[in-house]
């Protein structure tokens, strides 16, 4: 195996073990510029960054997690104050008596107490406009009078349309 490929090889082990373990990268310096026709040294570049790369991401991870916990220990701590099946106390720790689910569910009421599904106090409108656009929803042959086995528009002669 050629030279470069084992330095590489060592260098993404080197990257890979240390992102595993959560080791800190020596950062590498480099006097000069990698040659365009220098494999073995751009590799060591392109490992070197996706090492601070992933060094970087690891410590974001590790400082949420950290922040996490914390909010979870808080938490916790604000449950242990609340005595079992106090809903006044665990209302104040949710911030407030559900005033904005208070609101919405009046809200919803409000809309469907204005709800008038059209046509209000008029059967007669409500069976023929169903005798006329439902047809055309059933599947082919269904108003047919021979294939059906209970035709539309005996069933609209029922309901008197």
């Amino acid at each position: 195996m050629p030279e470069w490929k084992t330095s590489a090889r060592r260098v993404l082990t080197a990257a890979v073990l240390a992102a595993a373990l959560a080791l800190p990268l020596a950062p590498t310096a480099y006097a000069e510029e990698c040659k365009p026709e220098d494999q073995a040294c751009l590799d060591k570049e392109a490992n070197a960054k996706e090492a601070k790369e992933i060094e970087e991401q690891q410590k974001k991870t590790q400082e949420a997690a950290g922040q996490a916990d914390k909010d979870i220990k808080a938490a916790g701590e604000k449950l242990k104050e609340c005595p079992p099946g106090s809903s006044s106390c665990m209302s104040t720790l949710t911030g407030g008596k559900g005033a904005t689910e208070e609101q919405g569910v009046k809200d919803m009421t409000d809309t469907i107490a204005a709800n008038k599904p059209e046509p209000a106090n008029n059967a007669a409108q409500a069976v023929s406009s169903t005798c006329e656009s439902f047809p055309g929803s059933l599947p082919q042959g269904s108003t047919d009078p021979g294939q059906s086995p209970f035709p539309v528009d005996q069933l609209c002669s029922l309901l008197g349309g």
